[in-house]
């Protein structure tokens, strides 16, 4: 009796499928990092006498999470300055935004001088937070969910440097790393819940805030379901970005229009460039929104008149005489090609050292044209 032919694809089928499987597993068990530039090693071990400016730590902030906003008593499109909230604001949040500064100012001088009273300091302090369940109140306005999230991107994105630098500073630390980074993950869940589907006629700039702090979180704790939540608030505020390259609700911020599309920038640059070592592009969402964006404003910080054309307000360009605040440059001219004068213009402006972003950015991207300021 003939025997009947062999079809190779059908015994092989379930080995495919198997192997298949495995490296479809084993690709969603990568662990996540960061890009290339945090895993710069500590720049020298510097000993002797040396101004030890670890100054005392802010108490850890456990109250309710209600402050008066900048903007009070200003009409919907939340753009006068109200000085005498602004002043209440300031006050009432400054231990959290001393512990931002701090943490970042404290990572960045460790990692060019390597002395352990600098590294203890930055531990000391978040750990204490930590142990005190601050920032975490389930009682909070706009202003104050607003407080938590800027301040866990400023930490988790500093401690970014510490935790995955290829000098290790943290081995010697494991309890207190293990503490800070549950804290974070705790922060980095109610900051989900906080800012979650919120209706698209609510989500501006500080959505995207909170999901670049959702994917600094990610990293540091090696979570997926915050770097696929933050994946998800990125394409959201991808696909706001209009044909030419507006933001409709930052639009709506009248003679500070301009200067708000401008704020939108960092936290959906850093995400695109996370995201990216990580495996998924979005570069090219909504016809590459993130591009288009960074093109209307640096057009029209050339050109405000652009802005005042389309909303029929003077712009305000106080915060664009600030270079910080261009700070995404960096990562947007790895994700992008960018014109020779925006490059120009960029060299001109480096280093970029922001707290909200975990410090020195120029460092972390281009450190090639790091000038050590």
């Amino acid at each position: 009796m003939p025997t009947a032919p062999i079809n190779l694809r059908t015994l092989l089928a379930p080995t495919l499928l198997g192997l298949a499987m495995f490296a479809s597993n084993a690709h969603a068990a990568a662990p996540l990092r960061p890009p290339q530039g945090y895993y710069a090693p500590i720049e020298a071990f510097k000993t002797g006498d040396f101004k030890n400016d670890c100054t005392a730590m802010p108490q850890p902030y456990t109250d309710k999470l209600e402050f008066r906003s900048k903007y009070e008593g200003s009409d919907k499109a939340r753009s006068t300055l109200n000085v005498e909230s602004e002043k209440a604001f300031r006050d009432a949040t400054k231990g959290i935004t001393t512990l931002e500064r701090g943490t970042s100012k404290q990572v960045m001088q460790f990692m060019r001088d390597g002395r352990p009273e600098q590294l203890d300091c930055t531990l000391n302090w978040l750990s204490a937070w930590a142990q005190a369940d601050a920032l975490m109140s389930k009682d909070f306005n706009h202003t104050g969910k607003s407080m938590r999230k800027w301040a866990l991107g400023s930490m988790a994105s500093s401690y970014l440097r510490l935790k995955f630098s290829e000098s290790q500073p943290l081995a010697k630390h494991p309890e207190q790393a293990q503490m800070i980074e549950a804290w974070f993950s705790k922060m980095a869940d109610q900051v989900v819940s906080d800012w979650d589907d919120l209706p698209l006629a609510k989500t501006n700039n500080h959505s995207y805030w909170a999901a670049w702090s959702v994917m600094a979180t990610s990293i540091a704790t090696n979570r997926r379901d915050l770097f696929d939540w933050s994946v998800k608030e990125f394409k959201v505020g991808a696909n706001q970005v209009d044909a030419q390259g507006y933001l409709p609700n930052e639009m709506k911020r009248q003679q500070r229009a301009l200067a708000y599309h401008n704020y939108a920038l960092p936290p959906l640059a850093m995400i695109a460039s996370f995201a990216l070592v990580n495996g998924v592009d979005l570069r090219n969402e909504n016809n590459a929104a993130l591009k288009r964006l960074g093109e209307r404003v640096l057009s029209g910080v050339k050109d405000p008149d652009e802005f005042e054309d389309k909303n029929g307000k003077e712009q305000d360009m106080t915060d664009l005489k600030v270079d910080a605040k261009f700070a995404w440059l960096e990562p947007f001219c790895t994700l992008y090609t960018c014109a020779p004068d925006v490059i120009e213009r960029k060299r001109e402006m480096q280093p970029f050292k922001t707290f909200r972003l975990g410090g020195d950015l120029t460092k972390v991207y281009d450190p090639a044209h790091d000038k050590g300021k």
